[in-house]
């Protein structure tokens, strides 16, 4: 269920031409709550809204019927009771609309292999190999939606498009359960209409920066010098959605996305004021965790976690540890000290912080030394808060000690953003501290410390296991 905002007013039909138009972005329609429609047909006419039914839920999905009163995902429970007290509130069953979504990708597997799985409930596929034997990418989008509806018996809704991202507001904009198709040459008209929240990458954060600054449509993003997006959303951010605001988007579809992270959370059902039981629950998480680290043949570099208070006042913490870990107690020390340094009210005016705490692992593919290149790999939270960063090599081997390939191969890895050179200004200028040369080992840039002294600073690292010779790496 996407809350990215949808302008009624952009027109339906920006031509025919879908010669240069080979992405399709296959989206169902309030999947959950169509799921249980599917399964029962006394539900259809009613709103519905799917979700967590006691007080601490959010909601996941709503049918049409309870958005048009207020009800967005995310959102929760009781207040979308208090928007649509008639609605039909389902707690949901996952497994079910995990059957479903199978269902639905297989129909899509069979139209092309590159097919990319975004989500339960949405993909995106390249048909430029399939317009010889299923036609052009327009009789293909029909012929998805008929054959979902068919076998599945749930709507869809398809955008189609020259990249990616613009498929993927296309479908946003022909639900529900439609289809619309942006030719190239409409692609800068058809987006510099929209709200700057439609861009695939604005999210609540950014969205409020932009809006602060008068940024309301793409077309206003567009046309801002970059300098100003740059110091508004940093360099990355400031370029990137700057490409998507002109309808450039290289990213090309993905058939196998790498798993980039591991994690959980808990959402508690009374307010909580005892440290000892947030602490339990972290340590019972870091040691799941720790588990499929080993069983995926990686390891953690940074431990974070997430708090969520009674008011969705949500804060972030992380800290990135001296050597990667598979380890629940490392992990445990790391996510418990971070949570030592924040209060917890008890009482009082501020609520008591409950809720949603876990270890995720994004995993991080740093540049390595020449040599033999071997596999990488990953796992990715499907559910949790925090944040494990990960780094691993050489996946399921261990060493006779008992050790993962993956923390051998990066345990004389040392973080280089210290490492840095920094010559001082001349003395009869001691006013100015002026930073040069900053230095990072392997290509990889760093930020210098600013210093008044001349500084060198010399390190060396071992670069190989144990055992392996005396090798090392100097800065």
């Amino acid at each position: 269920m996407s809350n990215a905002p949808r302008d009624a007013r952009a027109k339906r039909d920006w031509g025919s031409d879908d010669s240069a138009t080979p992405i399709l972005h296959v989206d169902m329609d309030s999947f959950f709550a169509q799921v249980e429609m599917r399964e029962d047909p006394s539900l259809i006419g009613r709103p519905i809204v799917v979700g967590g039914t006691s007080g601490r839920g959010v909601v996941t999905s709503a049918t049409y019927e309870a958005r048009a009163l207020g009800v967005r995902a995310g959102m929760p429970t009781s207040r979308a009771r208090a928007l649509c007290p008639t609605a039909a509130f389902i707690p949901g069953n996952h497994a079910l609309y995990r059957h479903y979504s199978h269902q639905v990708m297989g129909i899509l597997a069979t139209i092309t292999p590159a097919l990319e799985q975004v989500s339960i409930d949405e993909a995106f596929l390249d048909v430029a190999g399939s317009r010889r034997r299923l036609g052009s990418p327009t009789h293909i989008a029909r012929l998805i939606r008929t054959r979902i509806r068919e076998a599945v018996g749930l709507p869809a809704s398809v955008g189609i498009a020259a990249t990616k991202s613009v498929a993927k507001i296309a479908s946003s904009h022909a639900k529900p359960d439609g289809l619309l198709l942006i030719p190239q040459d409409a692609t800068v008209e058809f987006l510099h209409g929209l709200p700057v929240g439609a861009l695939w990458g604005v999210g609540g954060r950014t969205g409020a920066i932009l809006d602060r600054e008068g940024i309301d449509t793409i077309g206003d993003l567009a046309h801002t010098p970059i300098t100003r997006l740059t110091k508004l959303l940093g360099v990355a951010s400031a370029h990137h959605l700057h490409d998507l605001s002109w309808g450039i988007d290289p990213r090309a579809v993905s058939t196998s996305r790498p798993e980039k992270s591991i994690g959980m959370e808990r959402t508690f059902e009374d307010d909580v004021r005892s440290r000892t039981q947030i602490e339990h629950f972290i340590l019972a998480a870091s040691h799941d965790c720790a588990r499929r680290l080993r069983s995926g043949g990686v390891v953690g570099w940074t431990v974070g976690i997430k708090m969520r208070g009674a008011d969705f006042h949500t804060i972030t913490r992380s800290i990135s540890l001296i050597a990667p870990t598979d380890t629940g107690r490392d992990i445990a020390r790391a996510a418990q000290s971070l949570f030592a340094r924040e209060d917890m009210p008890i009482g009082g005016s501020a609520p008591v912080r409950r809720a949603r705490r876990g270890i995720a692992v994004p995993l991080r593919r740093r540049r390595r030394d020449p040599g033999p290149r071997r596999k990488t790999s990953g796992l990715r939270a499907c559910d949790g808060s925090d944040s494990l960063q990960v780094r691993c090599r050489c996946p399921g081997t261990r060493d006779p000690s008992g050790h993962s390939g993956s923390l051998l191969a990066v345990r004389s890895a040392v973080t280089l953003r210290r490492m840095v050179r920094v010559l001082a200004v001349p003395r009869h200028r001691p006013d100015r501290a002026v930073t040069r040369g900053a230095v990072a080992s392997r290509g990889r840039s760093c930020e210098p410390v600013r210093r008044r002294h001349r500084v060198h600073a010399k390190l060396e690292i071992s670069n190989r296991p144990k055992g392996a010779g005396n090798g090392s790496h100097r800065v």
